[in-house]
């Protein structure tokens, strides 16, 4: 029988998979994980409620709280969820995820869509989320982003964006980002400060734009690694008063 997984990394979006998959690998390692995938076509509608249920379904399998993870919009999933269902929930790690956890890439792309044709709107977001590259690479991730504008997971389009307000987490919360993230800049991190409870963690990687766990997965890994670490203790004291009660 195979051992259930600690940890679920939350995808909402099948192009932007690859770009995890060198973080994924470092936490591999060290923990048991599994991939859960949303994924739509174009004629279907753009519910993070239908996920949020479809998640939800997934995880009854499991007899044991998990870790949830995810980054910008998977991140906004795991969030969402968390608030609804925090009992099946050991902690939940954003990366790229503001203190309004609904602001992505694509927020972005639509605020400038009427004014700039979708080409030269995503030449310029490759710079934004991955710094400089060359023209090969350029091309790729531009029909990266494309992919994730027409399959992804998404609150936001032409007309109308999505604002999710900040509030407290119910259960232990990291919160990663990159001081040079474009997307979602320090001070929108920095707004999740005030909401933190004790034994969350927040933590700022000095460089990486908004894939910052692309460029630096060792790093990141350590940093997540280290969170999961710190909440052991806790775990073996709710484990004995359970046993006593």
């Amino acid at each position: 029988m195979s051992k259930q997984p600690d940890v679920i990394w939350l995808n909402t979006s099948p192009s932007l998979l690859c770009l995890a998959q060198p973080l994924l690998s470092e936490l591999s390692d060290h923990t048991t994980i599994a991939q859960w995938k949303y994924i739509q076509s174009q004629d279907e509608a753009s519910s993070l409620d239908i996920a949020i249920l479809l998640l939800d379904n997934y995880l009854e399998s499991s007899n044991q709280s998990v870790h949830l993870i995810g980054h910008s919009t998977g991140g906004l999933l795991g969030l969402l969820y968390t608030r609804r269902y925090p009992e099946k929930v050991k902690s939940l790690t954003l990366l790229a995820v503001g203190a309004d956890a609904a602001l992505d890439w694509q927020a972005h792309y639509y605020t400038h869509r009427p004014f700039l044709s979708r080409q030269k709107i995503l030449t310029t977001m490759v710079y934004n989320l991955f710094g400089y590259q060359n023209e090969d690479t350029v091309k790729r991730l531009v029909s990266i982003l494309e992919q994730d504008l027409d399959y992804s997971l998404s609150p936001h389009s032409l007309f109308k964006q999505l604002n999710v307000p900040t509030c407290p987490v119910p259960v232990p919360l990291m919160v990663c980002g990159s001081i040079d993230d474009m997307i979602i800049e320090p001070d929108a991190l920095q707004g999740w400060r005030p909401y933190l409870m004790s034994g969350d963690r927040y933590w700022e990687c000095q460089e990486g734009r908004h894939f910052f766990h692309l460029f630096q997965p060792t790093l990141v890994a350590k940093q997540i690694l280290d969170f999961w670490q710190s909440l052991r203790p806790l775990d073996s004291v709710h484990s004995c008063l359970k046993a006593n009660l």
